[in-house]
């Protein structure tokens, strides 16, 4: 009998005490990790443990203890195998998809043509999770939202709510997944060797029944395109595209009221024998601005008579009344021609139209017609400019006679930039037989880079003249020069003691700045000599003066 070593007592019901000394009340570890392997380990002997634990046996006696089995009540196990080493499912299975191929019967209501569409699907099934999906693979110009059509989730196959496992697929069979009927007919290799690898035996395979709606399409666009059509158009569009015939002609609508002869380029466009008939727009006709006189299309030269005494704009001709197009052969130089109703007289052509009828119509020769195709202009339509009335600038002036909306007068930008900020600078006095003017100096600027004038008084005390400003920057006309042909002064018209006569007012120019020299005899080559002169005489006296 085992006995208590803490108390003498021995371990029977009743002779057993808690230790008021035991501060620790965890569960002890059995298992542990030891240089990275997992080891099993017994805890230390204590008061109400199991003695055999505490006994003093060796580590090889320990392990015989874990891993001694009892034997069977009725012989001994003879075929005991050790236990295989477990894998999870999502280890095992990862990345490994079974694909069955399918489709489902789509039932259409409302229509005469199709009373059911056959739509292909694909059915993935995911052994990691037991999870299916299903894809149906787009069709070109079907016209039907295509794509995912089950997102990846567990599958129910009754109404018990049992899921669906990979053991119940097979082939030739019928799913029915939230009410469509998925038929499978094919799996996939992969999928094939898996199944027969767990034991299952697969139906034969059929193959996915066509649908009646897209044959019956195919057919269709198959009668109505022949081979030899086909060929022609693209041969044709491969040689002759962007090559068009140009023609300059007249369009004769006197007959019309206040008609005249108009001027007018037809287009031949030789891809697909379509005319085009541009208008010439002149400034100030008076027209609306459409330059497009005919649209691009084909224009028939013969239709059927039946069709003849019908208006276009009730009874449009369709193609099955058209007898003939008008041809390249058709258009003639120096002959008219009648499109649409109206008459056209070709008068000539550009140099590629010439070429191409020379190597393709050798027998028409194209020779131009003389012909003035400027309008008759009417000399009541003659724009008269007014008389100047001497408000604002000549040229600000101006523009409210040439347009309705005025536009400011363009300017020399090229001057503006390489003579800003230059000026020249003269003295001068008023020539006036006023003797009160007698005494008044004057500062003369003359700005290069826009021409203008601007005069500046210089005040004189006791003169009882107010100075500063006496003319505001404008451009000054010469005397005697008129309103259609100005003339204004230029840097050579100042001469020193020269009178420069200024809206009637006489200046006599008597000294002028250095930079006026330096910068004239820069540009001494467009400068007259006896300004020069003038000047470095009056700039010599001044030295001499010093």
């Amino acid at each position: 009998m085992s006995v208590n070593t803490g108390h003498g007592l021995p371990f029977l019901p009743g002779n057993t005490f808690r230790d008021l000394t035991k501060s620790s009340f965890h569960r002890a570890q059995t298992l542990g990790y030891k240089n990275g392997y997992g080891v099993a380990r017994r805890p230390s002997a204590g008061i109400g443990q199991n003695p055999l634990l505490s006994a003093n046996i060796s580590h090889s006696e320990r392990n015989q203890l874990v891993t001694d089995i009892p034997n069977l009540t009725y012989g001994t196990d003879t075929q005991r195998h050790p236990p295989l080493n477990f894998t999870p499912a999502h280890a095992a299975y990862d990345k490994k998809v079974l694909r069955f191929y399918g489709y489902f019967r789509q039932e259409v209501l409302h229509s005469p043509v199709e009373s059911f569409r056959i739509r292909p699907v694909v059915l993935y099934y995911y052994l990691e999770d037991d999870s299916m999906c299903g894809i149906e693979p787009p069709v070109e110009n079907s016209g039907i939202p295509q794509g995912k059509l089950i997102k990846r989730q567990r599958l129910t196959k009754n109404q018990h709510g049992e899921l669906y496992h990979w053991k119940d697929l097979n082939l030739c069979m019928d799913m029915n997944v939230f009410g469509t009927v998925y038929r499978i007919t094919r799996c996939d290799t992969f999928t094939q060797e898996f199944m027969e690898s767990q034991g299952i035996v697969l139906n034969e395979p059929e193959s996915i029944p066509s649908d009646p709606y897209t044959t019956q399409r195919s057919h269709n666009q198959l009668a109505q395109i022949t081979p030899y059509e086909h060929n022609h158009q693209l041969e044709r569009f491969l040689t002759t595209d962007r090559q068009v015939l140009r023609f300059f002609a007249l369009w004769d609508d006197s007959d019309s009221l206040y008609g005249e002869k108009r001027p007018v380029t037809i287009h031949y466009y030789l891809v697909d024998d379509s005319v085009e008939i541009c208008e010439h727009q002149l400034p100030n006709s008076g027209r609306d601005p459409f330059p497009v006189l005919l649209h691009r299309q084909k224009i028939p030269k013969h239709i059927k008579p039946t069709c003849e005494p019908f208006p276009s704009c009730v009874l449009e001709v369709t193609q099955h009344d058209v007898q003939e197009y008008f041809s390249p052969g058709d258009l003639r130089l120096g002959e008219e021609v009648t499109l649409t109703g109206r008459r056209f007289l070709l008068c000539d052509c550009d140099d590629f139209t010439r070429k191409y009828y020379r190597e393709n119509y050798p027998e028409i020769q194209l020779k131009p017609v003389p012909t003035d195709t400027t309008p008759l202009q009417d000399t009541r339509r003659l724009q008269v400019i007014p008389p100047y009335n001497g408000f604002g600038s000549l040229e600000d002036s101006l523009q409210n006679c040439l347009s309705l909306i005025p536009e400011p007068p363009k300017k020399d930008v090229i001057k503006l930039l390489e003579n800003d900020h230059k000026v020249l600078r003269y003295a001068a006095r008023l020539d006036s037989q006023n003797p009160l003017d007698e005494g008044r100096r004057f500062i003369l600027l003359y700005y290069l880079s826009n021409d203008m004038l601007s005069i500046f008084e210089r005040p004189t005390r006791n003169s009882g003249v107010i100075g500063g400003k006496f003319l505001e920057k404008t451009r000054v006309p010469k005397p005697g020069s008129t309103t259609e042909k100005p003339e204004y002064y230029r840097p050579a018209d100042f001469v020193i003691g020269a009178a420069v006569e200024v809206f009637r007012h006489r200046f006599v120019l008597t000294d002028a700045d250095r930079y006026v020299l330096s910068y004239l005899e820069s540009v001494s080559d467009r400068m007259p000599e006896n300004v020069l002169s003038s000047l470095r005489q009056k700039f010599a006296v001044s030295l001499n003066a010093i």
